[in-house]
């Protein structure tokens, strides 16, 4: 059985998680000197946290090298991978990936 390409919906809501992943590792101190490059002090944001975490782990588990490429059941594999890195050597909680209505809630709240 062949997995469906996750939705747009699903892609908003894989953004608002990278977000909410750069704000718990910002909230905790951990820079993005302290999880990658032990020279210069950076916070992290959405991009970021895609670019240097989330995609990187995405080739390296499933080799592909876009977001656009993944299936639905794909983004848990590579959320897991994630958790459970910066679990165990940082003791960080990583968010889970929003719900489409958490999104959407979200996406409206910032029009309002």
């Amino acid at each position: 059985m062949e997995e469906k390409q996750r939705t747009t919906k699903q892609n908003k809501s894989l953004h608002l998680w990278f977000r909410l992943l750069a704000d718990t590792l910002n909230e905790a101190g951990l820079d993005m000197r302290t999880v990658l490059k032990p020279s210069i002090s950076i916070e992290w944001n959405d991009k970021t946290i895609k670019e240097y975490i989330f995609k990187p782990i995405l080739e390296a588990m499933l080799l592909k090298k876009s977001t656009t490429e993944m299936t639905t059941k794909e983004i848990n594999k590579v959320w897991e991978t994630i958790n459970l890195h910066l679990g165990e050597k940082f003791g960080v909680e990583v968010p889970p990936i929003p719900s489409q209505e958490q999104t959407e809630s979200y996406i409206k709240s910032l029009t309002e």
